[in-house]
């Protein structure tokens, strides 16, 4: 399966404890992304290794399904196709509005 999305891209979380909240793909790893201010963990560090001692709250992987692009246009989540440019080139299309992304 081709992972439509891409780092920066503005994401709506669609299920799980973390619906309904939107925010921008940190990361991408395989089946996995990290989203911004989404899906947050506690983190215990230890002052021997970090600068940064105590606990730290961090953003925690999602699994792709639990994600979906936002249109550009009616800023709803949307599913994505490939799709052709005029020019021969490949173009993410959002199948909600028709818009091309990017």
């Amino acid at each position: 399966m081709a992972v439509r999305l891409k780092k920066d891209d503005l994401v709506a979380v669609v299920a799980g404890k973390d619906k309904g909240q939107t925010g921008r793909i940190l990361s991408i790893a395989g089946d996995r992304v990290i989203v911004e201010g989404v899906n947050l963990m506690k983190r215990h560090q230890s002052p021997r290794k970090f600068r940064e001692p105590g606990i730290v709250e961090r953003e925690a992987a999602i699994h792709v399904s639990n994600v979906m692009l936002v249109d550009p246009e009616t800023e709803k989540p949307t599913r994505v196709r490939v799709g052709e440019d005029k020019d021969g080139k490949k173009v993410r299309i959002a199948v909600r509005s028709g818009a091309v992304i990017d």
